[in-house]
């Protein structure tokens, strides 16, 4: 088992192509129905993606970026930042469902969701991680859930642990009519301007729809045939020889100048989420 002081997760960077897993995992995130809720019910319309589609998706890649690739620093300076946002992420009397965002369980669900597209964005486009390095970036990805309120022991210890958590966590996942209505609206880009989201809609969904494991499509009633598995695969291998002939600083460069616009705001005492 690496250390995560020595694992280099530079290199298991796909670049652009990352891009097309990020609706399913959003998708997967809110397959817990608290934290469906949480979302489709929260007060904050800051972080509603419906409203403000590009603050959400700078805030969102911000965390990802600070918990992957900050300092101890950074990661605990977005901690607070984000915990200031969450404070009034909580079910209330005619919430379908309890819910807090504070909650470690529901924190560790997102995570462990994060983790799996950061996993399979890596293994789709760059290729097949060798047992030594799969091992050591799910280790490494700890730090989705830790840089938030997830205590490094209730990271499952290791894959074999994940697996069962990840197989006893899918048989939670259900969409009620609410949450799935709000979900296609992100798969179809309804938060983005017609002339933005119509050209773009159909290979979102069809990626999205790819990149779900089996009992999310069928909890979100999206059809995936053998044809659609073929024509993906095709896909995959164009991208995945284009992802690899990208040199790893061009693939690293939003990533740099993402973590620089975080560190720019907090210097300047702006917001941060």
């Amino acid at each position: 088992m690496r250390d995560q002081q020595t694992f280099d997760i530079r290199g298991h960077v796909p670049g652009p192509a990352g891009f097309l897993g990020a609706a399913a995992n959003v998708v997967m995130q809110l397959g817990w129905r608290e934290v469906g809720y949480g979302v489709l019910e929260s007060k904050v319309d800051s972080g509603n993606v419906m409203i403000h589609p590009w603050k959400r998706l700078r805030t969102t890649i911000t965390y990802l970026v600070v918990a992957l690739f900050g300092t101890e620093e950074d990661r605990a300076r977005y901690r607070e930042a984000v915990n200031r946002s969450h404070v009034p992420v909580k079910s209330g009397p005619d919430s379908p469902v309890t819910y807090n965002a504070f909650d470690p369980e529901l924190q560790l669900w997102v995570a462990a969701c994060l983790y799996i597209g950061v996993r399979d964005m890596r293994t789709t486009f760059l290729g097949p991680l060798s047992d030594s390095d799969a091992d050591a970036l799910y280790q490494y990805c700890s730090r989705l859930g830790t840089s938030l309120q997830v205590r490094q022991d209730q990271w499952p210890a290791d894959l074999e642990a994940f697996d069962k958590y990840w197989r006893e966590g899918v048989q939670r996942v259900r969409y009620d009519a609410p949450v799935r209505e709000h979900l296609m609206k992100v798969v179809e880009l309804r938060m983005v301007p017609a002339w933005m989201s119509w050209p773009n809609r159909a290979l979102n969904r069809w990626a999205t729809t790819a990149f779900l494991p089996p009992e999310f499509r069928q909890a979100m009633g999206l059809s995936w045939t053998a044809k659609d598995q073929r024509r993906w695969q095709r896909f995959c291998a164009v991208v995945r020889v284009g992802s690899r002939l990208l040199p790893r600083w061009v693939r690293m460069l939003p990533i740099q100048l993402q973590l620089a616009e975080f560190r720019l705001r907090a210097r300047r005492g702006w917001r941060l989420t």
